[in-house]
């Protein structure tokens, strides 16, 4: 069971989740428990870290943002054990979640289990801080924000659970974002493929690197609402399976939307070998992330253009670099655009039907939206457009593919 920030933001919502931790146990369950720091925790400590220094030694600043963790798992355990529970707090050193080196952005390799088995296994909850672990040298480190999901499934594959369990502040996944299509409905089973693409586009329920870890464990994963007691929900949560156990397939999953998108424009390319392995190494080598590339037939002869997207706080960087860039590359004229949004349709049933981009362009340009770069995969369709249509886009789309709820 895991539990993110908001169901632990307080003494009442911490003895609220020793209830429903309670209520497993008492259903026969051996129950390990990883917890997110209190809602808006993580950020008050790295303010702290920030205000004491711009450039904090990565080392001390993971031993700062750790301790979120750390206070909520001994908070739990003290919760449990006044509802009669047996329980007790593992840290990432003393549960052993081995990690690379890389501070504030650490990856899990190993987790041992053997001490936490044979405390399950005599009756007593673990109750694990997430986002946590401990480097090569015997340090603290984190994992990165949302880290604790990812916390989460590397400890249900390292002891072989029945199910992960993820509760959060919403009751599932749904086949759009609720707040902009109140007739989006709620999925009973999604496959791993289907959630990690959703989860890359834009959808925030599940972290991207945790249901890459669940789909490569093949570790079944609940999400849930912390917030809905324990059996007043008739149909809880939403399973993320194996494309084998989910029977029954849809074409479509899904609907998502990122406005955390840029585009840019390098026009003018000399038409040649290896200038747009010059643009690209540039920015790959200043860490930053590109999404969707398109190469454009120029207007004068024996150049070419190049439209690609950044993410949107990248997009000062990514000018800066292909500035300094200028020379190697020979371009004539970079420009941007900040004001668009992402839009993709998801589904393993994109496999075995053909017609869904159509369906999608074609929905599209009936509301008059225009499509500015397209990329696609196996399951999934994305369009770039303006960020104004957003709400529009989706909403005509969650339609056009039959999602809405009846």
């Amino acid at each position: 069971m895991k539990f993110g920030g908001t169901s632990m933001a307080g003494i009442e919502r911490i003895r609220e989740v020793a209830s429903r931790v309670a209520g497993e146990v008492a259903r026969g369950n051996e129950v390990a428990v990883v917890v997110s720091a209190m809602a808006g925790e993580t950020d008050r400590l790295v303010g702290f870290a920030h205000a004491a220094s711009p450039l904090a030694d990565r080392a001390e600043y993971d031993v700062v943002v750790a301790s979120g963790e750390q206070i909520t798992a001994g908070l739990l355990a003290i919760a449990l054990q006044a509802a009669g529970v047996p329980a007790r707090s593992w840290l990432g050193w003393q549960l052993a979640v081995a990690t690379t080196g890389a501070h504030s952005t650490a990856r899990i390799e190993a987790v041992d289990t053997s001490a936490v088995l044979a405390s399950m296994a005599a009756g007593s909850v673990a109750v694990v801080p997430g986002f946590q672990g401990v480097g090569p040298d015997g340090r603290v480190t984190t994992l990165g924000r949302g880290g604790s999901d990812t916390s989460a499934v590397a400890l249900a594959a390292a002891l072989h659970a029945d199910r992960c369990d993820i509760y959060t502040d919403v009751d599932g996944v749904y086949t759009t974002d609720p707040r902009i299509v109140p007739r989006a409905r709620k999925l009973k089973r999604i496959t791993y493929e289907e959630m990690l693409e959703l989860a890359s586009v834009g959808a925030k329920v599940l972290q991207t690197r945790s249901v890459e870890l669940a789909m490569k464990e093949k570790v079944r994963v609940q999400v849930l609402s912390s917030f809905i007691p324990a059996g007043n929900d008739p149909e809880p949560g939403t399973m993320v399976v194996d494309e084998d156990e989910h029977v029954e397939q849809e074409l479509i999953a899904g609907v998502a939307y990122n406005r955390n998108e840029a585009k840019i424009t390098v026009a003018g390319v000399p038409d040649k070998p290896g200038v747009v392995a010059a643009i690209f190494g540039a920015l790959a080598d200043a860490q930053v992330n590109v999404d969707m590339i398109v190469q454009n037939i120029a207007y004068v002869a024996g150049t070419t253009d190049v439209t690609f997207t950044v993410p949107r706080t990248e997009l000062a960087l990514s000018e800066d670099v292909l500035a300094k860039a200028k020379g190697n590359i020979g371009y004539a004229s970079v420009t941007s655009d900040a004001a668009v949004a992402k839009i993709s349709v998801v589904g393993v049933g994109m496999r075995s039907h053909a017609g869904v981009a159509v369906t999608m362009f074609r929905a599209l340009g009936d509301r008059g939206i225009n499509i500015q770069a397209i990329t696609t995969s196996e399951i999934k369709v994305s369009v770039l457009i303006a960020e104004e249509y957003t709400e529009l886009a989706v909403r005509v789309l969650h339609t056009a593919y039959g999602l809405d709820a009846t």
